[in-house]
């Protein structure tokens, strides 16, 4: 089994980037049915989502625009339960259909907040994409409406998700041993 080291972490193969890219490829397809348009404003969450977002992007054939969103509530292995606006939303989506890019959604607690920042904002839909969801640590109601992989409840990193700012440049996604 293919194995990494990080830092002081070792971490084995979780999903291969042929599943990853089939993921990127099944939501793509998707989205260019149901937001034919529709002129979606995809927001992308920093940093975990570029990678994420960048291949989603590329297969897209809808007009579009993208902006990008920095968020953080992570440290180490564990969400710090806080979290910390960055860099902010410049693009006007007022009455637009917004479409948030996330590389993983587990608690939901981020979702929430960043939900909340952009319905400040008026916009006439907001839809939620994420490459991985982690269905047994989501403790929000919020809908999910793009999900590639569904991962269990283990710390992940590889493919734009990180440990300590490490990682983010594999192809394939690892899991942490125990």
């Amino acid at each position: 089994m293919k194995k990494i080291k990080v830092l002081d972490k070792e971490f084995v193969l979780s999903v291969s980037s042929e599943k990853i890219q089939e993921a990127v490829r099944h939501t793509a397809t998707r989205m260019n049915k149901e937001l034919k348009g529709k002129n979606p404003i995809f927001i992308v969450i920093l940093n975990g989502a570029f990678i994420f977002a960048s291949d989603l992007m590329k297969k897209l054939n809808i007009d579009c625009q993208i902006s990008l969103l920095k968020i953080a509530s992570y440290h180490g292995t564990s969400s710090t339960g806080t979290i910390k606006d960055l860099i902010g939303l410049d693009e006007d989506i007022k009455g637009r259909t917004v479409v948030i890019v996330e590389d993983i959604v587990d608690t939901g607690l981020t979702l929430e907040h960043i939900i909340g920042l952009l319905k400040k904002h008026s916009p006439k839909a907001i839809k939620v994409c994420t490459l991985l969801f982690k269905p047994k640590a989501y403790k929000k109601k919020i809908k999910i409406d793009y999900v590639g992989i569904e991962i269990p409840n283990d710390f992940i990193i590889g493919y734009g998700l990180d440990y300590n700012g490490y990682a983010r440049n594999t192809e394939d996604i690892y899991v942490l041993t125990k």
